[in-house]
């Protein structure tokens, strides 16, 4: 089999969303699941919605557009701030966009117009992480001339957090969120449907508070994919971490000395290498690199460590154990590590099972 590859266990990811769903249904909030981690991929989609999720969100319209392709039957949210020049494609694939500038907005309403449709709009609201969103002052504006563009509905109000400033998810931060809601439906009239607490970060808070406020929807695509929350990086109770694994091969393993030799200077990545260790160690290089994957983002087999990276090469100290050239070595990778091996075209994808049963839910054009 090729290597590298990304071995995809489709069967976890779907016990993850299920796990999820369930954990958060009680309280009245719904789960988007959020495929843009592996870009935009449509069978980890359809394990996505065979585990319960409601809807499917990804930040970039591309990857909107291989699950519309695919037949992927879910709504379709774009959960960055549509780009103004993608406006017609955004009402094309998305049946939701997240925004908070009114000239988006207006570039949204003109190709809703000219494409006879209705685009949905969630409004993102500041909360204090310094990411996207309009400030609560601003708030009741916006709205007011949101509600005034045609063929734009305003579906409800978001926030994100814990991704910019590491500002966490907590119960005032949410009672904020969910008074601002009020605030929306006393001052206009009307009724918001969705109210989108925030990503996976949220879980902690989402699962200990007694009283979620409004808050009735969460993003979640890390705690899916990788069974963890990504404020503490703690596992999640009752949810696999291993539903990823990065397998590459062994292209050179030698004895050699533990230090260079000869003027050091900085490595093709402009950092200047520090070397531990005395005497020699096993020495084996594999055919991964930065273009590939975040090295800083793996978890390396027992007894092994890595040494270094290059654009192309993986070099690590195996220990104890002797590699042979053609073997294969496993990684778990964190999110920062999933992202880039499923961005990087040189790392094969393979999903477990191979091929799941037809969607019997009606695709959504």
């Amino acid at each position: 089999m090729t290597a590298p590859r990304l071995e995809i266990d489709l069967d976890k990811i779907r016990h993850n969303a299920r796990r999820l769903v369930e954990l958060l249904a009680p309280k009245g909030i719904a789960v988007t699941g959020v495929t843009k981690a592996t870009l935009g991929s449509p069978a980890v989609a359809e394990a996505m919605l065979r585990g319960g999720v409601s809807g499917l969100g990804d930040s970039r319209i591309e990857n909107l557009e291989t699950l519309r392709n695919a037949s992927v039957p879910a709504p379709r949210t774009l959960i960055r701030s549509p780009m103004p020049t993608q406006a017609a494609t955004v009402v094309a694939l998305a049946h939701t966009s997240l925004n908070s500038e009114l000239v988006v907005i207006d570039r949204l309403s003109i190709a809703a117009v000219e494409q006879r449709a209705i685009h949905a709009v969630v409004l993102m609201v500041e909360l204090g992480d310094l990411r996207e969103g309009v400030l609560a002052g601003d708030l009741l504006d916006l709205v007011r001339e949101t509600l005034r563009r045609p063929n734009i509905s305003l579906a409800g109000l978001g926030t994100n957090l814990a991704c910019q400033s590491g500002v966490a998810p907590d119960e005032h931060k949410m009672a904020e969120l969910s008074e601002l809601v009020e605030r929306v439906e006393a001052t206009f009239g009307v009724e918001l449907a969705i109210v989108s607490g925030g990503n996976s970060a949220n879980l902690d808070w989402a699962l200990a508070s007694a009283d979620v406020g409004r808050i009735n929807d969460l993003r979640l695509g890390e705690s899916i994919l990788l069974g963890r929350e990504p404020l503490h990086h703690r596992p999640l109770s009752g949810l696999h971490t291993d539903a990823f694994t990065l397998v590459a091969e062994v292209i050179e393993a030698k004895v050699k000395p533990s230090q260079p030799w000869g003027e050091i200077a900085r490595s093709a990545f402009g950092e200047l290498p520090s070397h531990v260790g005395t005497g020699d160690v096993r020495q084996s290089i594999l055919a991964i690199g930065r273009q590939d994957v975040d090295p800083d983002g793996l978890a390396v087999p027992p007894g092994t460590r890595i040494l270094g990276t290059s654009s192309d090469h993986l070099v690590v100290d195996t220990g104890d154990v002797a590699r042979e050239v053609g073997e294969e070595l496993q990684f778990d990778v964190d999110y920062s590590a999933l992202v880039r091996a499923m961005t990087s075209p040189f790392v094969a994808k393979v999903f477990r099972p191979s091929t799941l049963t037809p969607s019997t839910l009606t695709p959504c054009s």
